[in-house]
Protein backbone atom coordinates (compact mmCIF):
# COMPACT_ATOMS: atom_id res chain seq x y z
CA UNK A 1 0.00 0.00 0.00
CA UNK A 2 0.99 3.63 -0.51
CA UNK A 3 0.38 5.46 2.74
CA UNK A 4 0.57 9.17 3.53
CA UNK A 5 0.70 10.21 7.19
CA UNK A 6 0.08 13.93 7.70
CA UNK A 7 0.99 15.71 10.94
CA UNK A 8 2.68 14.57 14.13
CA UNK A 9 1.91 14.11 17.81
CA UNK A 10 4.65 12.81 20.10
CA UNK A 11 6.21 10.53 17.46
CA UNK A 12 3.03 8.56 16.67
CA UNK A 13 3.24 8.89 12.89
CA UNK A 14 7.02 8.58 12.66
CA UNK A 15 6.94 5.35 14.69
CA UNK A 16 3.94 3.98 12.80
CA UNK A 17 5.73 4.72 9.52
CA UNK A 18 8.73 2.65 10.65
CA UNK A 19 6.49 -0.29 11.41
CA UNK A 20 4.59 -0.06 8.14
CA UNK A 21 7.81 0.16 6.11
CA UNK A 22 9.15 -2.88 7.92
CA UNK A 23 6.03 -4.71 6.74
CA UNK A 24 6.75 -3.74 3.13
CA UNK A 25 4.57 -0.67 2.59
CA UNK A 26 5.53 2.66 1.01
CA UNK A 27 5.04 5.43 3.58
CA UNK A 28 5.59 9.18 3.53
CA UNK A 29 5.37 11.31 6.68
CA UNK A 30 4.75 15.01 6.19
CA UNK A 31 4.77 17.15 9.34
CA UNK A 32 6.37 19.95 11.31
CA UNK A 33 8.01 17.42 13.63
CA UNK A 34 5.62 18.43 16.45
CA UNK A 35 7.30 21.81 16.82
CA UNK A 36 10.45 21.91 18.99
CA UNK A 37 10.32 18.15 19.60
CA UNK A 38 11.73 17.69 16.08
CA UNK A 39 10.47 14.18 15.37
CA UNK A 40 11.59 12.57 12.08
CA UNK A 41 9.63 13.26 8.89
CA UNK A 42 10.14 12.87 5.16
CA UNK A 43 8.71 16.26 4.19
CA UNK A 44 9.03 19.18 6.59
CA UNK A 45 6.08 21.56 6.88
CA UNK A 46 7.24 23.69 9.79
CA UNK A 47 5.69 27.13 9.74
CA UNK A 48 8.33 29.78 9.07
CA UNK A 49 8.61 32.46 11.77
CA UNK A 50 7.39 35.99 11.28
CA UNK A 51 4.33 37.84 10.12
CA UNK A 52 4.15 36.10 6.75
CA UNK A 53 4.90 32.62 8.05
CA UNK A 54 1.40 31.32 7.37
CA UNK A 55 1.39 32.56 3.78
CA UNK A 56 4.84 31.10 3.14
CA UNK A 57 3.76 27.73 4.56
CA UNK A 58 0.55 27.76 2.53
CA UNK A 59 2.53 28.50 -0.63
CA UNK A 60 4.87 25.60 0.14
CA UNK A 61 1.97 23.21 0.73
CA UNK A 62 0.26 24.23 -2.50
CA UNK A 63 3.51 23.44 -4.27
CA UNK A 64 3.53 20.00 -2.62
CA UNK A 65 -0.05 19.09 -3.59
CA UNK A 66 0.89 17.08 -6.71
CA UNK A 67 2.97 14.82 -4.43
CA UNK A 68 0.04 14.31 -2.04
CA UNK A 69 -2.19 12.34 -4.39
CA UNK A 70 -2.50 8.74 -5.50
CA UNK A 71 -2.24 7.16 -2.04
CA UNK A 72 -4.27 4.17 -0.86
CA UNK A 73 -4.49 5.63 2.65
CA UNK A 74 -4.11 9.15 3.95
CA UNK A 75 -4.21 9.60 7.72
CA UNK A 76 -4.53 13.00 9.37
CA UNK A 77 -3.07 13.32 12.86
CA UNK A 78 -5.73 15.90 13.77
CA UNK A 79 -8.29 18.09 11.98
CA UNK A 80 -5.64 20.83 12.26
CA UNK A 81 -3.22 18.75 10.20
CA UNK A 82 -1.10 21.67 9.00
CA UNK A 83 -0.01 24.76 10.98
CA UNK A 84 -2.54 26.97 9.24
CA UNK A 85 -5.86 28.59 10.11
CA UNK A 86 -8.77 26.17 9.98
CA UNK A 87 -10.33 28.17 7.14
CA UNK A 88 -7.33 27.27 4.95
CA UNK A 89 -7.65 23.54 5.67
CA UNK A 90 -11.14 22.95 4.21
CA UNK A 91 -9.81 23.12 0.66
CA UNK A 92 -6.76 21.00 1.50
CA UNK A 93 -8.95 18.31 3.07
CA UNK A 94 -11.24 18.20 0.03
CA UNK A 95 -8.19 17.95 -2.24
CA UNK A 96 -6.82 15.00 -0.26
CA UNK A 97 -10.24 13.37 -0.30
CA UNK A 98 -10.62 13.78 -4.05
CA UNK A 99 -7.20 12.58 -5.17
CA UNK A 100 -6.63 9.65 -2.77
CA UNK A 101 -8.55 6.41 -2.20
CA UNK A 102 -9.25 6.65 1.53
CA UNK A 103 -8.80 9.26 4.25
CA UNK A 104 -8.72 8.54 7.99
CA UNK A 105 -8.73 10.88 10.99
CA UNK A 106 -6.65 10.44 14.13
CA UNK A 107 -8.29 11.09 17.48
CA UNK A 108 -5.01 11.60 19.29
CA UNK A 109 -5.31 14.92 21.06
CA UNK A 110 -6.91 18.31 21.10
CA UNK A 111 -10.00 18.62 18.90
CA UNK A 112 -13.69 19.56 19.06
CA UNK A 113 -15.00 16.10 19.99
CA UNK A 114 -12.58 15.96 22.93
CA UNK A 115 -13.29 19.48 24.17
CA UNK A 116 -17.05 19.33 23.64
CA UNK A 117 -17.52 15.96 25.31
CA UNK A 118 -15.43 16.90 28.36
CA UNK A 119 -17.20 20.26 28.74
CA UNK A 120 -20.79 19.15 28.10
CA UNK A 121 -21.33 15.39 28.58
CA UNK A 122 -18.38 14.84 30.97
CA UNK A 123 -17.96 11.09 30.28
CA UNK A 124 -14.76 11.02 32.36
CA UNK A 125 -14.42 11.50 36.11
CA UNK A 126 -11.64 13.96 35.33
CA UNK A 127 -9.94 15.28 32.21
CA UNK A 128 -8.06 18.28 30.83
CA UNK A 129 -11.37 20.17 31.07
CA UNK A 130 -13.29 18.90 34.10
CA UNK A 131 -12.84 17.54 37.59
CA UNK A 132 -16.12 15.77 38.26
CA UNK A 133 -18.93 18.17 37.39
CA UNK A 134 -16.69 21.22 37.85
CA UNK A 135 -15.07 22.72 34.77
CA UNK A 136 -11.41 23.70 34.98
CA UNK A 137 -10.76 27.41 34.54
CA UNK A 138 -7.00 27.82 34.08
CA UNK A 139 -6.03 30.03 31.10
CA UNK A 140 -4.88 27.20 28.81
CA UNK A 141 -8.12 25.28 29.30
CA UNK A 142 -10.24 28.35 28.64
CA UNK A 143 -8.19 29.16 25.55
CA UNK A 144 -8.74 25.68 24.10
CA UNK A 145 -12.48 25.94 24.72
CA UNK A 146 -12.52 29.32 23.01
CA UNK A 147 -10.51 27.95 20.05
CA UNK A 148 -12.67 24.88 19.43
CA UNK A 149 -16.25 25.60 20.48
CA UNK A 150 -18.37 27.43 17.91
CA UNK A 151 -15.44 28.19 15.60
CA UNK A 152 -14.05 27.23 12.19
CA UNK A 153 -12.03 24.55 13.98
CA UNK A 154 -15.26 22.94 15.17
CA UNK A 155 -16.76 23.05 11.67
CA UNK A 156 -13.62 21.55 10.17
CA UNK A 157 -13.42 18.77 12.76
CA UNK A 158 -17.08 17.82 12.33
CA UNK A 159 -16.81 17.85 8.54
CA UNK A 160 -13.76 15.58 8.51
CA UNK A 161 -15.14 13.20 11.15
CA UNK A 162 -18.44 12.81 9.31
CA UNK A 163 -16.88 12.53 5.84
CA UNK A 164 -13.75 10.42 6.39
CA UNK A 165 -13.56 6.63 6.08
CA UNK A 166 -12.66 5.96 9.70
CA UNK A 167 -11.40 7.41 12.97
CA UNK A 168 -8.55 5.92 15.02
CA UNK A 169 -8.26 6.92 18.68
CA UNK A 170 -5.05 6.33 20.62
CA UNK A 171 -6.18 6.71 24.24
CA UNK A 172 -9.27 5.50 26.08
CA UNK A 173 -10.16 9.14 26.74
CA UNK A 174 -10.41 10.01 23.06
CA UNK A 175 -12.25 6.79 22.21
CA UNK A 176 -14.98 7.54 24.75
CA UNK A 177 -15.50 10.96 23.13
CA UNK A 178 -15.62 9.77 19.48
CA UNK A 179 -17.25 6.35 19.70
CA UNK A 180 -20.75 7.50 20.74
CA UNK A 181 -20.93 9.78 17.69
CA UNK A 182 -19.38 7.31 15.22
CA UNK A 183 -19.76 3.78 16.60
CA UNK A 184 -19.35 2.06 13.23
CA UNK A 185 -16.19 3.81 12.14
CA UNK A 186 -14.30 4.57 15.35
CA UNK A 187 -11.58 2.21 16.56
CA UNK A 188 -9.21 2.22 19.50
CA UNK A 189 -5.68 1.21 18.49
CA UNK A 190 -2.84 1.47 21.05
CA UNK A 191 -0.02 3.88 20.31
CA UNK A 192 3.00 2.32 18.53
CA UNK A 193 6.30 2.01 20.40
CA UNK A 194 9.55 0.76 18.88
CA UNK A 195 11.01 -1.46 21.55
CA UNK A 196 14.71 -1.25 22.46
CA UNK A 197 16.85 -3.66 20.45
CA UNK A 198 18.43 -5.02 23.63
CA UNK A 199 16.27 -6.00 26.57
CA UNK A 200 16.60 -3.28 29.24
CA UNK A 201 18.55 -4.13 32.36
CA UNK A 202 16.59 -4.01 35.59
CA UNK A 203 19.05 -2.12 37.77
CA UNK A 204 18.73 -0.65 41.25
CA UNK A 205 20.15 2.80 42.00
CA UNK A 206 21.40 4.04 45.39
CA UNK A 207 18.61 6.61 45.14
CA UNK A 208 15.21 6.35 43.42
CA UNK A 209 15.64 8.41 40.23
CA UNK A 210 12.49 10.31 39.20
CA UNK A 211 12.20 12.01 35.80
CA UNK A 212 9.72 14.66 34.68
CA UNK A 213 9.47 16.42 31.32
CA UNK A 214 8.13 19.98 31.38
CA UNK A 215 6.58 21.77 28.42
CA UNK A 216 6.69 25.29 29.80
CA UNK A 217 3.78 26.37 27.56
CA UNK A 218 1.47 23.53 28.73
CA UNK A 219 2.59 22.89 32.30
CA UNK A 220 -0.60 23.97 34.08
CA UNK A 221 -2.89 22.47 31.44
CA UNK A 222 -1.23 19.03 31.67
CA UNK A 223 -0.80 19.17 35.44
CA UNK A 224 2.98 18.91 35.38
CA UNK A 225 3.15 21.98 37.62
CA UNK A 226 1.38 20.00 40.37
CA UNK A 227 3.47 16.88 39.74
CA UNK A 228 6.70 18.86 39.81
CA UNK A 229 5.80 20.57 43.09
CA UNK A 230 4.93 17.22 44.68
CA UNK A 231 8.22 15.74 43.45
CA UNK A 232 10.23 18.67 44.82
CA UNK A 233 8.50 18.34 48.18
CA UNK A 234 9.16 14.59 48.38
CA UNK A 235 12.79 15.28 47.45
CA UNK A 236 13.04 17.93 50.16
CA UNK A 237 11.79 15.41 52.73
CA UNK A 238 13.82 12.44 51.46
CA UNK A 239 17.02 13.82 49.88
CA UNK A 240 19.03 10.70 50.72
CA UNK A 241 16.53 8.36 49.04
CA UNK A 242 15.55 10.28 45.89
CA UNK A 243 17.04 12.05 42.87
CA UNK A 244 14.97 14.32 40.57
CA UNK A 245 15.71 15.00 36.89
CA UNK A 246 13.85 17.75 35.05
CA UNK A 247 13.78 18.18 31.25
CA UNK A 248 12.18 21.45 30.18
CA UNK A 249 11.04 21.90 26.54
CA UNK A 250 13.98 20.01 25.03
CA UNK A 251 14.13 18.20 21.65
CA UNK A 252 13.12 14.55 21.62
CA UNK A 253 16.70 13.25 21.37
CA UNK A 254 17.77 15.24 24.45
CA UNK A 255 14.58 14.22 26.27
CA UNK A 256 15.37 10.53 25.75
CA UNK A 257 18.95 10.99 26.90
CA UNK A 258 17.81 12.61 30.14
CA UNK A 259 15.07 10.04 30.71
CA UNK A 260 17.25 6.97 30.22
CA UNK A 261 18.27 5.17 33.42
CA UNK A 262 15.53 6.84 35.49
CA UNK A 263 13.46 4.60 37.74
CA UNK A 264 10.14 6.36 37.20
CA UNK A 265 8.56 9.10 35.08
CA UNK A 266 5.88 11.55 36.19
CA UNK A 267 3.52 12.35 33.32
CA UNK A 268 0.02 13.70 32.51
CA UNK A 269 -1.87 14.27 35.74
CA UNK A 270 -5.32 14.40 34.11
CA UNK A 271 -4.95 11.29 31.93
CA UNK A 272 -6.57 7.87 32.34
CA UNK A 273 -4.01 6.28 30.04
CA UNK A 274 -0.25 6.48 29.42
CA UNK A 275 0.57 8.40 26.24
CA UNK A 276 3.61 8.16 23.96
CA UNK A 277 6.32 9.52 26.27
CA UNK A 278 5.50 7.35 29.30
CA UNK A 279 4.99 4.32 27.04
CA UNK A 280 8.43 4.87 25.57
CA UNK A 281 9.79 5.12 29.11
CA UNK A 282 7.98 1.92 30.12
CA UNK A 283 9.51 0.07 27.16
CA UNK A 284 12.90 0.87 28.73
CA UNK A 285 11.87 -0.39 32.15
CA UNK A 286 10.93 2.99 33.59
CA UNK A 287 7.84 3.08 35.81
CA UNK A 288 5.00 5.45 34.86
CA UNK A 289 3.42 7.50 37.63
CA UNK A 290 0.34 8.96 36.00
CA UNK A 291 -2.69 7.62 34.14
CA UNK A 292 -3.48 4.00 34.89
CA UNK A 293 -7.21 3.92 35.56
CA UNK A 294 -9.21 0.65 35.32
CA UNK A 295 -10.62 1.75 31.96
CA UNK A 296 -7.09 1.83 30.55
CA UNK A 297 -6.65 -1.87 31.26
CA UNK A 298 -10.20 -2.80 30.24
CA UNK A 299 -10.01 -1.36 26.72
CA UNK A 300 -6.91 -3.45 25.94
CA UNK A 301 -8.30 -6.51 27.73
CA UNK A 302 -5.42 -6.65 30.20
CA UNK A 303 -6.27 -8.57 33.38
CA UNK A 304 -2.88 -9.39 34.91
CA UNK A 305 -0.25 -6.68 34.41
CA UNK A 306 -0.58 -3.55 36.54
CA UNK A 307 2.68 -1.66 35.96
CA UNK A 308 1.37 1.91 36.20
CA UNK A 309 1.24 3.77 39.50
CA UNK A 310 -2.10 5.49 39.04
CA UNK A 311 -2.65 8.90 40.62
CA UNK A 312 -5.74 11.02 41.14
CA UNK A 313 -5.52 14.58 39.77
CA UNK A 314 -4.41 16.13 43.05
CA UNK A 315 -1.16 17.19 44.67
CA UNK A 316 -1.89 14.94 47.66
CA UNK A 317 -2.27 11.82 45.50
CA UNK A 318 0.95 12.44 43.56
CA UNK A 319 2.89 13.18 46.75
CA UNK A 320 1.59 10.06 48.47
CA UNK A 321 2.26 7.64 45.60
CA UNK A 322 5.69 9.07 44.90
CA UNK A 323 6.71 9.00 48.55
CA UNK A 324 5.53 5.39 48.85
CA UNK A 325 7.72 4.40 45.91
CA UNK A 326 10.73 6.21 47.37
CA UNK A 327 10.22 4.58 50.77
CA UNK A 328 9.63 1.11 49.29
CA UNK A 329 12.19 0.69 46.51
CA UNK A 330 11.78 -3.10 46.75
CA UNK A 331 8.68 -2.61 44.53
CA UNK A 332 10.74 -1.20 41.69
CA UNK A 333 12.11 -4.37 40.00
CA UNK A 334 8.66 -5.94 39.66
CA UNK A 335 7.07 -2.74 38.35
CA UNK A 336 9.92 -2.31 35.86
CA UNK A 337 9.55 -5.85 34.56
CA UNK A 338 5.79 -5.43 34.23
CA UNK A 339 6.27 -2.12 32.41
CA UNK A 340 8.42 -3.77 29.74
CA UNK A 341 6.01 -6.70 29.40
CA UNK A 342 3.03 -4.33 29.10
CA UNK A 343 4.52 -2.38 26.20
CA UNK A 344 5.72 -5.54 24.47
CA UNK A 345 2.26 -7.07 24.74
CA UNK A 346 0.13 -4.11 23.67
CA UNK A 347 2.25 -1.44 21.98
CA UNK A 348 4.93 -3.11 19.84
CA UNK A 349 5.08 -0.99 16.68
CA UNK A 350 4.84 -3.98 14.34
CA UNK A 351 1.79 -5.39 16.11
CA UNK A 352 0.18 -1.95 16.11
CA UNK A 353 1.01 -1.49 12.40
CA UNK A 354 -0.89 -4.71 11.65
CA UNK A 355 -3.86 -3.36 13.60
CA UNK A 356 -3.83 -0.19 11.52
CA UNK A 357 -3.64 -2.15 8.28
CA UNK A 358 -6.56 -4.35 9.35
CA UNK A 359 -8.68 -1.36 10.29
CA UNK A 360 -7.90 0.57 7.11
CA UNK A 361 -8.69 -2.49 5.00
CA UNK A 362 -11.94 -3.31 6.80
CA UNK A 363 -13.19 0.27 6.69
CA UNK A 364 -12.32 0.51 3.01
CA UNK A 365 -14.63 -2.46 2.33
CA UNK A 366 -17.49 -1.08 4.41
Amino acid sequence: MRILLIGEYSNVHATLAEGLRHLGHEVIVISNGDFWKAYPRDIDTSRPPGRWGGLRLLTKIYGLLPRLRGFDVVQLINPMFFELKAERLFYLYHYLRKYNRHVFLGGFGMDWYWVNACVTQKPLRYSDFNIGEKLRSDPDTLRERHDWLGTAKERLNRLIAEDCDGIITGLYEYWVCYHPAFPKKTAFIPFPIKLPEAKPLISQHPKVVIFIGINRERSVYKGTDIMLQAAKDVLRRHPQEMELRIAESVPFSKYQEMMNSADAILDQLYSYTPSMNPLLAMSKGIICIGGGEPENYEIINEHELRPIINVEPTYESVYHELEQLVLHPERIPTLKQQSIAYVQKHHDYLKVSHQYLDFWSNQSKA
